[in-house]
């Protein structure tokens, strides 16, 4: 019978970019996993920082090229999604490459000012508010703008929200307004909750805005929840919110900017097949052949990507404590851990990510399930993204297996250090940068989460 390896290999096509493996052993990005297992145990969660910054290199050049081929007349700007990691490492490493933020709560804020007091941006950085705003949000908001951050750009997500402003501001201010994008055909709403009617768009303009002197509304910003994907659906609501932008600016010559929001998808499957520079292309030539049919000048356009950034720098790595064969044809692996507490999105939304053995490539296959350790049902993976089973090297000897491009979401949704479902730990963080030298430099950002620490979360302590 074939091998793990051989077995993969037919299966998907194997090695591929930033794995491989060697001695039976795998690699991620020429990273020596069982290394690291050695040296730090299981659970353990893994972020390699300089994906991070190659990730948005490559979108800037998709863009850059496309733009040019084009002979697209507005600017590009990257900005990232910090919803979909806060960490302060995200940050700094993402903001290496001369990038911009988007924000949706108020505690963004502060940690804005933080970076700027650190010297990791400065006050002309770009930073679009999105979201429904909380009165601290907005209030937050209207304080940077005083303190000299030019280039906040508060975006209406509602009608309301000006009147603060309003209220607030008497200096000049650059707006955007969101506009609310139909949903998916499957959906169990036609229109997104968030964001201002599109009708209602330039009538609110011109009746309240356009009228106080001190505010412009400079972007246009619309979010798909579908992610950009190559549907009818995604290119007919990216064509009604470009003619939208189209008939604003004929009106409002102060509008420059579109920002088309987030939504690239991140490589979650070995089968994963999205062809990233084709999508940019089309973007680009469609949003200029729409502003040509109109007569308007291209925008400079603005992208938020969050999961795209940041997902598949990280992993998680578990070790299997014990295998149960519960019937005939169901064997089970018991992890060292949970997917609802360390990958909620397992849980929550079936989401898959690449799992792969990390040791034993050279032995035969079987078909498993994976089971967390917790008491809830609901704690196991049994599918791939491509397949319905799941398979991994049969054998009794110590087996490793790792989760793959989790990195996006998963720590703030599960609530890092806080308190989970049966009291599992938080599990050890090692956080794993490249010197200018090109060595690489290992430090642990959080340790387990041990009981006192829990104790004290649930007042014994």
């Amino acid at each position: 019978m074939q091998s793990y390896s051989e077995f993969l290999d037919l299966s998907v096509g194997f090695p591929q970019e930033g794995f491989n493996v060697v001695d039976n052993e795998l690699y991620f990005h020429d990273l020596n996993l069982m290394e690291m297992i050695e040296t730090y145990g299981t659970p353990l969660k893994f972020t390699y920082l300089p994906i991070i910054s190659r990730n948005i290199q490559q979108c800037k050049i998709w863009f850059q090229r496309a733009m040019l081929k084009n002979q697209y007349r507005g600017t590009y700007q990257y900005c990232y999604c910090t919803k979909s990691s806060h960490f302060k490492f995200v940050l700094e490493e993402a903001l290496k490459n001369d990038i911009h933020i988007e924000t949706s709560s108020a505690f963004d804020i502060p940690i804005i000012h933080h970076l700027e007091k650190q010297g990791k941006i400065d006050k002309n950085i770009l930073v679009i508010c999105n979201g429904f705003k909380r009165q601290s949000y907005k209030q937050y908001i209207v304080d940077s703008i005083r303190e000299g951050f030019t280039n906040i750009i508060p975006v209406l997500d509602n009608k309301e929200e000006f009147l603060f402003y309003d209220d607030e501001l008497d200096q000049p201010v650059t707006l955007g307004m969101r506009i609310a994008a139909e949903e998916q055909p499957d959906s169990q709403f036609y229109t997104s909750r968030l964001g201002i009617r599109s009708e209602d768009i330039i009538p609110f303009w011109q009746e309240r805005i356009r009228p106080h002197k001190n505010f412009k509304v400079k972007l246009l910003h619309f979010f798909i929840n579908s992610g950009i994907t190559d549907t009818p659906y995604y290119w007919n609501e990216l064509e009604k919110h470009v003619t939208l932008y189209c008939e604003f600016k004929k009106i409002n010559p102060d509008l420059c900017m579109l920002d088309i929001g987030g939504g690239f998808p991140f490589k979650n499957s070995l089968s994963f097949d999205f062809d990233y520079e084709y999508m940019v292309d089309e973007i680009v030539k469609r949003i200029k052949e729409i502003c040509a049919e109109h007569g308007v000048h291209e925008p400079d356009l603005v992208t938020e990507f969050g999961k795209y950034t940041v997902a598949e720098a990280s992993g998680v790595l578990y070790k299997v404590l014990g295998r149960k064969q519960q019937n005939d044809r169901e064997k089970w692996f018991m992890l060292d851990g949970s997917f609802i507490t360390d990958l909620p999105d397992i849980w929550a939304l079936n989401q898959r990510y690449i799992l792969l053995p990390v040791n034993n490539w050279n032995h035969t296959y079987e078909k498993v399930n994976m089971g967390g350790i917790t008491c809830d049902g609901m704690d196991y993976y049994n599918q791939e993204a491509h397949v319905n089973n799941i398979f991994m090297p049969k054998t009794r000897k110590m087996q490793y297996v790792g989760f793959f491009h989790t990195g996006a979401y998963q720590e703030v949704l599960s609530g890092y250090g806080g308190v989970h479902h049966c009291l599992l730990p938080s599990p050890k963080h090692v956080l794993i940068k490249k010197n200018k030298d090109e060595t690489i430099q290992y430090e642990v950002f959080g340790e387990e989460q041990n009981s006192r620490q829990t104790l004290k979360l649930l007042g014994y302590t």
